[in-house]
């Protein structure tokens, strides 16, 4: 019984998370200025917990159940991509970068580059 009161804590909890954070908590509403486009992306963490046990009652061999749960979350900027015609641009939001983020910021600048370099090869093949 107390394991399925712990199990209803924990699906209500979640559907009270679901409700706050939709795939417009993370990647948000683009942002156009003149023909620059902005997308903010962010990041989204959270932990929960949750816990209860059944009680004895003087008064019948029924059992109480006692229990509780709770959650926090946070939303941090990450990044900002700036688009503009065929550029695109990974602006972060934080000073620090881990090597995954460093790699994922540079991906824009080197798909620009090989594209660069077929614009060129195809230049001098046509000459």
């Amino acid at each position: 019984m107390a394991e399925n009161n712990i199990s209803n804590l924990l699906e209500v909890t979640m559907q009270k998370l679901r409700t706050i954070v939709d795939s417009d908590t993370i990647i948000g509403n683009q942002i156009n200025v003149g023909e620059i486009t902005i997308i903010p992306i962010s990041k989204f963490s959270f932990g929960l917990a949750s816990g209860g046990s059944e009680f004895p009652t003087k008064t019948s061999n029924a059992k109480m159940f006692g229990g509780g749960g709770g959650a926090g979350a946070t939303v941090s900027p990450v990044c900002f991509l700036v688009i503009k015609g065929n550029e695109v641009k990974v602006l972060n939001a934080t000073n620090t970068e881990t090597p995954i983020e460093k790699a994922i910021s540079a991906v824009p600048e080197v798909i620009n580059k090989i594209s660069d370099l077929f614009k060129k090869d195809k230049a001098e093949e046509v000459k």
